[in-house]
């Protein structure tokens, strides 16, 4: 018997403000966009497009390209500024079949592109460029809804030509990553190359192409994988929240099987959740999980965006795996999987390492691996908010430092990391998260070699200057010029490997100074020391420097002054 298909899972990524609502909201024929705080997505949404709207909006342009669809239709996933990879997440790999990569034509390639092509790599997920915003390109002339195709021919020849050098700006970045990409209109081979669709999330110019690639790749490429494989429902937990009439409910993200009212859903985590399911529901027709407008259901079959009511589930994590079971003799199994789902998030540990924590266990991996390629030490990783015992274990570290990815973290939390001498990184991109730290592990190790280097003697070398010497002995003063090197106060001088004595005060012009350099000339007072006896006029007398401290200055020799690195040659 042939196997159902479900929807493919497409993820919507990119940066914060390159349009990745407004794509959508213009699919759904909503104002999302319009009524988030500053335009850019606060929580993480799902909205599944029929396949007969996607049939709509391509128009002829399925029939051209030979696609026959068989796909119930495309399930959408919109993220904030932590992207899909980092929550969705399923053994083995990312729960997104396929994704948009969101960039704006006008901008091209930031932090969170960069970041987001790390995790389409990472998880070997194909995708799609949107190059949005082609609307804002000087002179452009919309037409609403249509192809690009189509649009781009009513266009002057220098928007063309404005348009040619952006699109093919994005195909020269992707091409450094390794990508090997084409304006959709010119490609060859959709199994080799990356499709660019340039677009507008406001007038709706391109979409039909963009759907017509997703539904093509999905159709041609990827058949067996949207295959359902069980009856039992798997998937994976979004958010967390309270729903008015219904108490706590999990937002989850169903990819394979089926998930019934009263079935046991086990849930994965820092504890293992058994629960039943008391309530099903999903959003209205071209409606999304942050929508308040919800229909109550018996049953549903991935994949889909849907919201659990249950018990027990107030301490569940976002980005936790989830089984749903008929029978009491499938339980034990479905915890098997999500305990060994939950322990795929591995770290080497490290003594002195950072500690991680993180909003999900998803974020918690991205940032793991991502600290992981870079060679930057763990040593402790969880998820959930930052605590004050955590605070104090970092204050016994060598390094104590904590990054907190996707967490919110207080003003007094900050306040006791600080009280405390713990360096706190803290953002919801990884990229930055990562960016910070590295600034301030290059600072730290400057201010660390400024501190060494304070500590250590520095070449020097001073002539006895004659008709100089202020007293002889107890202490002797007199005066030098200094003629390579560094003299402060505390350096020991000697002639021809004979400690003379140690300098216990420099003076310039009668005022003491901490440092005389190379022509500079001062009195200095030598409690040992004894004109006549173990030096004399015109005698020349070196700063001694034992081999510990040589082997040091060699490490900093480029902090050096060039007279002290000639002296510390002349030691070899």
């Amino acid at each position: 018997m042939e196997k159902a298909i479900r929807s493919p899972v497409i993820a919507v990524v990119g940066h914060v403000d390159h349009g990745k609502t407004t794509l959508l909201d213009r699919l759904r024929g909503t104002a999302t966009a319009k009524n988030e705080p500053g335009l850019i997505t606060q929580t993480i949404g799902a909205t599944k497009i029929p396949v007969d709207v996607v049939k709509s909006i391509c128009g002829n342009l399925l029939e051209k390209m030979n696609i026959n669809l068989t796909i119930p239709g495309l399930l959408f996933i919109d993220t904030p500024g932590h992207e899909a990879f980092t929550t969705l997440r399923k053994r083995g790999g990312a729960i997104a079949d396929l994704a948009i990569l969101v960039i704006d034509s006008n901008e091209g390639f930031k932090p969170q592109t960069e970041e987001s092509l790390n995790y389409l790599k990472q998880f070997k997920t194909p995708f799609v460029v949107a190059a949005t915003k082609i609307d804002r390109i000087l002179g452009w002339n919309p037409q609403n809804d249509q192809p690009f195709f189509k649009t781009f021919h009513e266009q002057t020849q220098r928007t063309q030509d404005e348009l040619e050098t952006k699109i093919y700006q994005l195909i020269a970045q992707l091409g450094v990553k390794g990508f090997e990409a084409e304006r959709v209109d010119r490609i060859s081979d959709f199994a080799k190359q990356i499709a660019v669709v340039p677009m507008s999330g406001h007038t709706g110019e391109g979409f039909p192409e963009l759907l017509m690639i997703l539904s093509g790749l999905a159709q041609k490429y990827l058949n067996k994988n949207l295959e359902i494989t069980t009856d039992e429902g798997k998937g994976s937990v979004l958010e967390v929240k309270e729903f008015r009439g219904l108490g706590t409910t999990l937002d989850v993200i169903l990819y394979d099987g089926e998930i019934k009212k009263g079935d046991t859903i086990v849930i994965g985590g820092k504890k293992i959740v058994k629960t039943k399911v008391k309530a099903l529901l999903e959003p209205e027709p071209m409606k999304e999980l942050k929508s308040s407008n919800f229909i109550q259901i018996d049953s549903i079959t991935a994949a889909a965006g849907i919201k659990i009511a249950a018990s027990e589930i107030e301490d569940v994590i976002p980005g936790s795996p989830l089984r749903a079971v008929r029978n009491e003799s499938d339980v034990e199994k479905a915890v098997k999987e999500v305990v060994s789902e939950v322990e795929e998030v591995e770290i080497d540990t490290d003594e002195n390492g950072s500690i991680l924590k993180a909003d999900t266990l998803g974020g918690l991996e991205a940032l793991i691996k991502s600290l992981q390629d870079r060679n930057i030490p763990i040593r402790k990783a969880s998820v959930g908010n930052l605590t004050k015992k955590e605070i104090i274990e970092a204050q016994s570290f060598d390094d104590p430092i904590i990054m907190v990815f996707g967490s919110t973290v207080s003003q007094e939390t900050i306040q006791l990391a600080k009280d405390h001498g713990v360096s706190l990184f803290t953002s919801n991109i990884i990229y930055s998260l990562i960016e910070n730290y590295e600034k301030w592990k290059e600072d730290e190790n400057k201010r660390r070699e400024e501190r060494e280097m304070k500590t250590l003697v520095r070449p020097g070398r001073v002539r006895v200057l004659p008709g100089y010497i202020f007293r002889a002995s107890k202490p002797a003063v007199f005066g030098v010029e200094v003629l390579k090197g560094t003299i402060k106060s505390g350096c020991r001088l000697h002639r021809d490997g004979k400690i003379i004595g140690e300098v216990k005060e420099v003076q310039m012009e009668g005022k003491n100074v901490e440092e005389a350099s190379m022509g500079d000339k001062i009195a200095i007072s030598l409690p040992d020391g004894c004109i006549g006896k173990n030096c004399d006029e015109n005698d020349t007398l070196d700063v001694f420097l034992t081999q510990e401290n040589i082997s040091k200055l060699r490490k900093f020799s480029a902090k050096l002054k060039s007279d002290e690195r000639e002296l510390l040659e002349e030691i070899d």
